[in-house]
């Protein structure tokens, strides 16, 4: 699929985020939603129907006051028995028209009841208790016994059984209150865990998309990415998901395809360097070998038959073929570091540094050096390269020594799971600018009448030491005169020994 069909990866961040915010909206508004219900629920029940029933509680209990005012009045004929029947009418009114206030939007039918109640209580003390008290005032004595007793209590009944009834009116919407406000609760418990378990769903949802759209193929071109460049550059390169993943894939794939076609090109370099190898060290050291045995045969048939300028010419003749075997010999010997392996075995380095120390014992003794070699460890390798890396580096503190007795030290330090080596002398040492050149093949400091050699030496110790998975360099460090050289190898486990 073309890459350039596909979403990038803002969009598909943008899709989830805004799929996220749509939900939170509405969950927000659901919530809201049952928010007001509950808030209505509960203002209906603590501020109009709680209220209200209070309200008639209190009307009920100013009626009897009314009531009773007017038995003791009429019973002792003084004015201030009188004082709960006026105060209790003033109660009644404001409480019904307060309780009439309360149910007029949320129960209006309670307000005829009201109204109803209101009227009753009129008739009561128009059609008994006003005369009554009249009788009493224009008789300006008490009476032993209330008159028309049956009528005062009949309109009184009708009073108090209208107050009754519309109490249990108010009781009963105060219990249908309760049972709608936890309603409308439970119904709000239930919607906050609808409401969870969806945006856990959403999100979950929204993670497993971005994973599998997003991380997943990022996953996979990550694995894909490793294997390339554990050395498998066969393996193709694949890549799903956004734009972005899609291009990177690509260009990933892109750069493989370049890499396969580059290693193929070094494979076909390699095999002609090889084979450049084979005639140099076959059909070049043939001819060669001829050049300096007549060169030689030549310089003995005719020696003191030339002048001093022919013989010079010989000699350089002989010398020149010589070195240039040497010089195609190290080359060879370079070329085959890491080419052709042999299967690597534990090198004690005490007896093979020994070794090396008594090749050169011919050089040492006629130069007056002193070698000091310290406990050296064992390690894993190929004793023929690490002989050479340590004859290399003695080699050469041989050659370049000063004026003073030269004095070479070879010595060892564990650092984590490495061995340091150090090979270092009293000799007349390298400016520390040529710390890099020197391991360049062919790099001289000197020229070569000064001091023999082909230039190979230090290129051969690195690459040996590469090849056995440690570094080398030039010790910059020191104040003192001299050369020290450290490498590293790594160190052998006292089981495997």
């Amino acid at each position: 699929m073309d890459y350039r069909t596909r979403w990038p990866a803002s969009r598909l961040l943008i899709a989830a985020v805004t799929v996220l915010i749509v939900v939170c909206a509405g969950s927000i508004g659901s919530l809201g939603v049952s928010m007001t219900g509950l808030t209505k629920a509960r203002w209906l029940l603590l501020d109009r129907i709680l209220p209200a029933g209070n309200l008639v509680r209190e009307v009920d209990t100013a009626l009897i006051d009314q009531e009773t005012g007017v038995r003791g009045y009429v019973l002792t004929a003084r004015q201030d028995f009188l004082t709960p029947y006026t105060e209790g009418q003033a109660i009644e009114q404001r409480d019904i028209a307060a309780a009439r206030d309360l149910l007029a939007t949320v129960r209006p039918e309670l307000v005829d009841d009201l109204d109803e109640l209101e009227l009753l209580a009129a008739d009561w003390r128009q059609g008994y208790a006003e005369p009554l008290i009249g009788q009493v005032r224009r008789s300006g004595a008490p009476q032993a016994v209330l008159a028309d007793p049956g009528r005062g209590k009949e309109l009184f009944d009708r009073v108090r059984v209208a107050v009754d009834a519309l109490g249990d009116k108010l009781d009963q919407a105060a219990v249908d209150a309760r049972l709608e406000l936890d309603r409308v609760a439970s119904r709000q418990l239930w919607l906050l865990g609808g409401l969870g378990l969806l945006l856990v769903l959403i999100i979950a949802g929204v993670a497993v998309m971005l994973y599998r759209i997003v991380i997943a193929p990022l996953s996979g071109l990550a694995a894909d990415v490793r294997q390339v460049s554990s050395g498998d550059f066969a393996h193709e390169v694949e890549a799903g998901g956004p734009r972005e993943t899609v291009m990177l894939g690509e260009d990933v794939e892109t750069m493989r395809v370049r890499i396969l076609s580059d290693l193929e090109d070094l494979r076909r370099s390699n095999s002609e360097l090889e084979q450049f190898a084979y005639v140099a060290s076959h059909d070049l050291q043939e001819p060669l070998r001829k050049v300096a045995s007549f060169c030689q045969l030549l310089e003995r048939r005719y020696s003191g038959q030339l002048d001093e300028r022919g013989e010079q010419y010989l000699k350089f003749a002989v010398d020149g073929a010589k070195r240039m075997q040497v010089l195609i010999n190290d080359l060879l010997a370079f070329s085959r570091v890491g080419r052709i392996t042999r299967e690597q075995t534990l090198v004690d380095c005490d007896e093979l540094v020994d070794q090396v120390v008594d090749n050169y014992s011919e050089v040492i003794e006629r130069t007056g050096a002193t070698v000091e070699v310290a406990d050296l460890p064992t390690v894993r390798g190929e004793e023929s390269l690490l002989g050479g890396v340590f004859g290399n580096l003695i080699s050469n503190a041989l050659k370049f020594h000063g004026e003073e007795p030269l004095h070479v030290r070879v010595d060892v330090e564990r650092t984590g799971e490495f061995w340091t080596f150090t090979v270092s002398d009293n000799g007349i040492g390298i400016d520390t600018e040529y710390a890099e050149r020197i391991f360049v093949i062919f790099q001289r400091l000197h020229h070569k009448d000064d001091y023999p050699g082909t230039g190979i030496g230090l290129a051969m110790c690195r690459k040996i030491i590469e090849y056995h998975g440690g570094t080398i360099w030039l010790d910059t460090s020191g104040n003192g005169t001299g050369t020290t050289f450290k490498f590293t190898l790594p160190a052998v486990e006292d089981d495997e020994q």
